[in-house]
């Protein structure tokens, strides 16, 4: 048998607003309508690149609408250290008109490396923010619609939303520390021992890194997506994906939120 292993789902290809209210008892069609200005493209710009925006993963806005929370894995290397001024120029794709996509420009505010959370700061008026659960309030069972940009630009940067079920509320075991990430905050994260993870029977890919999981009961965001159980290389989570995915519980989300406002 072929071993399965966990791989991260940060897309390679190159390719306010007052806060929404959470819909009680929602209706999939409402809720995805609901989402759909919310839930955007991250990637990075060039204007000599070919093509200029390279996607990289999803995001989607939370706070108070310039806030875009997505997965640490999705950066480029060094965006969190970087001189914004020199180093690579995040941006987020917010809307389409015809053929022209308009996007902003971001900054990294906050990361947790460990829980592969990052919150980036857009620049221009804030957007709908989606509703986010309380912590703890997933339940195992739970339906749930995961949303995202599978495969990125190949399907034209069209949002798409999967269905599912909490299959189970796990834990991730922190690794080994090393000399190169000794920091205050990595000692307290190691402190803190395993951290919840979210089991979801629902099918994601490559793309839909950071993307928003909602309770489809309330409407609101209980997770982002960060990882698939993979049957072999890369390719098979395309080719034959097992349909078991991961996502980051919504309470370090909120932990990070407060640490950056």
């Amino acid at each position: 048998m072929t071993p399965l292993r966990r791989r991260c789902l940060g897309a390679t290809l190159a390719l306010a607003l007052a806060p929404l209210h959470a819909l009680a008892q929602a209706d999939l069609p409402g809720l995805i309508a609901s989402a759909r200005p919310s839930v955007l493209p991250v990637g990075t710009f060039s204007p000599t690149d070919s093509p200029r925006f390279g996607f990289r993963g999803t995001g989607f806005v939370v706070g108070d609408g310039t806030l875009v929370a997505t997965n640490f894995h999705v950066l480029p290397p060094g965006a969190d250290t970087a001189d914004p001024a020199s180093g690579p120029q995040l941006m987020v794709l917010t809307g389409r008109s015809g053929d022209l996509v308009s996007g902003r420009r971001a900054r990294v505010v906050g990361t947790d490396r460990v829980r592969d959370l990052a919150l980036l700061r857009i620049e221009g008026p804030p957007l709908p923010a989606l509703p986010l659960a309380e912590p703890g309030s997933a339940r195992e069972g739970a339906e749930i619609a995961l949303m995202g940009f599978p495969i990125g630009g190949t399907l034209g940067f069209a949002m798409v939303t999967h269905r599912g079920i909490v299959a189970s509320i796990t834990t991730a075991a922190l690794p080994a520390p090393t000399a190169s990430n000794l920091d205050p905050r990595a000692l307290l994260r190691l402190r803190e021992g395993n951290f919840e993870l979210l089991q979801l029977d629902a099918t994601a890919y490559p793309g839909n890194s950071g993307g928003p999981v909602f309770d489809t009961a309330t409407g609101r965001v209980i997770g982002l997506v960060n990882m698939v159980l993979v049957k072999a290389g890369r390719e098979s989570a395309l080719s034959a994906p097992t349909g078991i995915s991961y996502a980051v519980p919504v309470a370090a989300l909120r932990a990070l939120m407060a640490e950056v406002r």
